[in-house]
C-alpha cells in the first residue's frame, strides 16, 4: 500500500465505534506487552470516547483506506503545549508508515501558537519510543502511574513552522 492511498483527516462522532474499534484492536498487543488488559485505551467505554471526540480541546485524527478506518492519533491542547496520545494502528497494518503519517499530521492541525508537542508511552515500548526519537521527540522523564511507567518525550516546535522541513520535502517530493 502506498501513503498516497491514506487519507488523514479529522474523525467526528459519526465514526465513534469504528474509532473505538481501531483503538482496542492496536492496543491489545500494549495490553499483552504489560500483562494488563486495563490500559486505560482498552477500558475507555463509547460514551466517555464520544465526550473527548466532542471537546474542543481535543483534535483526533484518523487513517482511512477507503472507507475503512485504520488508524488514529489524538491530541490535547492546553495554551501553548500540545499532548499527543492514542496513537493506534489496526494490527494488520502496522509496520507500514501510518503510524508515521499521522504522527507528522497532527502538527498541521495544531494551534499556531503551539510551542511544544508532549508524548508518552510505556517505558516498555520500545518500538513506540523509537517512533518518537525518529519523528523528533527526545526522552524527558518517566513517571509510575500504578504498575505502569511511562516515558515521556517532547520536541519543541520552531515559532512559525510547525510541520518539519524533512515531511514537508517528503510530502512534496523535494528530496
Amino acid at each position: 500500500m502506498s501513503e498516497d492511498q491514506v487519507r488523514i483527516d479529522v474523525v467526528t462522532a459519526d465514526h465513534v465505534g469504528e474509532l473505538l474499534t481501531v483503538r482496542r484492536a492496536a492496543f491489545v498487543t500494549e495490553a499483552q506487552l504489560y500483562n494488563d488488559p486495563n490500559i486505560p485505551a482498552l477500558t475507555q467505554t463509547l460514551e466517555e470516547l464520544l465526550v473527548d471526540l466532542e471537546s474542543e480541546d481535543v483534535v483526533t485524527l484518523g487513517a482511512w483506506e477507503g472507507a475503512r478506518l485504520i488508524g488514529s492519533i489524538r491530541v490535547g491542547i492546553e495554551g501553548d503545549k500540545a499532548t499527543i496520545g492514542r496513537l493506534a494502528v489496526t494490527p494488520d497494518k502496522q509496520g507500514q508508515g501510518i503510524g508515521t503519517q499521522l504522527l507528522f499530521a497532527v502538527l498541521g492541525h495544531l494551534p499556531e501558537s503551539t510551542k511544544e508537542v508532549w508524548v508518552f508511552t510505556g517505558q516498555n515500548s520500545k518500538h513506540n519510543i523509537a517512533l518518537y526519537n525518529k519523528a523528533g521527540y527526545e526522552h524527558q522523564f518517566d513517571q509510575v502511574a500504578g504498575d505502569l511507567t511511562y516515558a515521556y518525550l517532547k520536541k519543541v516546535l520552531e515559532a512559525g513552522a510547525i510541520v518539519d522541513d524533512d515531511a514537508d520535502n517528503a510530502v512534496r517530493g523535494d528530496n
